[in-house]
């Protein structure tokens, strides 16, 4: 009977060891395998050339796969869930997010966190629902997430993955491409982890020059901060290149820093500061580039738990990085109070020189 039982036992062992190795495996033939540049395409491209001298708006906002809202939290940061509460809920996020950005008006959008085909979204593809909201704008749509299957948390896993940025211009866009961002995490974790990239649209000037936009989302969770110091430094050399070329350049989206200028300790809180934030570090930008942050509301909450006025911890990580021929007019932060995603919108004012 004994001898039995530990075939049994043995036998269970062995089929489970051999599920996760072929799960293992399947993950890592499959793994997304992004090249260094990949060009993207430019849906409803209009024709309308960007002008020196005339101000035109951008916004960032990083929607938390419309799952993100008020209520939620979510076990990278502490908490406990891994997807959004119900497929209803996803939609109506997305209603007040689209909503918001249609009022708005910016003449470029960039956003983050854009599924569109993921299991802890309902598989509802965002992209397409916001475009909804956004006729009138053309979308340049790059994946950073991209997972058959992520097996945490055990008893709720987020499943099937995809996701990206997105972003949309009133402007005409002579091309879009996705970068991708240096820094992996050691087999097996990257199986599961973002591809982190950023989309770069190029747009013509008509004093022949080009205005470049970049919609980024850098990493925020990675050990040490290695990868993160890889990004920037790729960034610095990305920004530099092209202000000696003479274009314009702005940078924006989820830095996932405390940005320069700004100070978490301005909002009231009971939490302590999150493990994962890091002050943007001094020796990263190139010379003349400047910041366009608003310090006065936050852009980010912490997700251990729902959100409650006075007791999440909160910073500003969100906003744009210009380079010196760019002047900024006006910046805002959106204070959303969380409804809709963990993130806040910005918004800020340009004119070129």
């Amino acid at each position: 009977m004994v001898k039995k039982m530990l075939w049994i036992v043995g036998g269970v062992v062995l089929a489970a060891l051999l599920l996760a190795g072929g799960f293992l495996l399947y993950v890592t033939v499959t793994d997304y395998r992004p090249g260094k540049t990949e060009p993207i395409a430019v849906a409803n491209n209009p024709d309308r050339v960007l002008e020196t001298g005339n101000a035109f708006t951008v916004t960032t906002f990083n929607i938390g796969y419309a799952g993100l809202d008020r209520d939620q939290d979510f076990f990278m940061d502490g908490g406990t869930g891994s997807g959004s509460r119900s497929k209803r809920q996803t939609e109506l996020n997305l209603r007040g997010m689209g909503t918001f950005l249609s009022g708005n008006r910016s003449d470029f959008i960039f956003i983050q966190e854009v599924d569109v085909n993921s299991t802890r979204s309902y598989r509802l593809n965002e992209a397409e629902a916001l475009k909804e909201y956004l006729p009138k704008y053309s979308f340049s749509y790059a994946d950073n997430y991209k997972v058959p299957w992520v097996p945490v948390p055990v008893f709720h896993p987020m499943g099937h993955a995809r996701g990206g940025l997105l972003t949309l211009a009133k402007y005409k866009s002579s091309s879009a491409t996705r970068y991708d961002l240096p820094g992996k995490e050691k087999w097996p974790k990257q199986q599961f982890d973002l591809d982190r990239a950023f989309i770069e649209s190029r747009i013509p000037v008509n004093n022949g020059k080009e205005l470049i936009l970049a919609n980024l989302h850098l990493s925020a969770f990675d050990q040490g901060g290695s990868i993160r110091k890889q990004q920037l430094q790729f960034m610095k050399e990305y920004m530099k290149k092209e202000a000696e070329k003479g274009n314009y350049v702005i940078l924006g989206g989820d830095w996932n820093h405390s940005l320069p200028g700004t100070d978490p300790k301005a909002f009231k809180t009971t939490q302590s500061w999150p493990e994962w934030l890091q002050p943007f570090p001094e020796n990263v930008l190139p010379e003349g580039f400047h910041w366009a942050v608003d310090k006065t509301v936050p852009s980010v909450r912490t997700v251990d738990v729902p959100f409650k006025e006075g007791i999440n911890f909160r910073a500003v990580i969100d906003g744009f990085l210009v380079s010196p021929n760019v002047d900024i007019l006006k910046v805002e932060g959106h204070d959303l109070k969380h409804e809709h995603s963990d993130h806040n919108p910005v918004t800020a004012e340009f004119v070129l020189k």
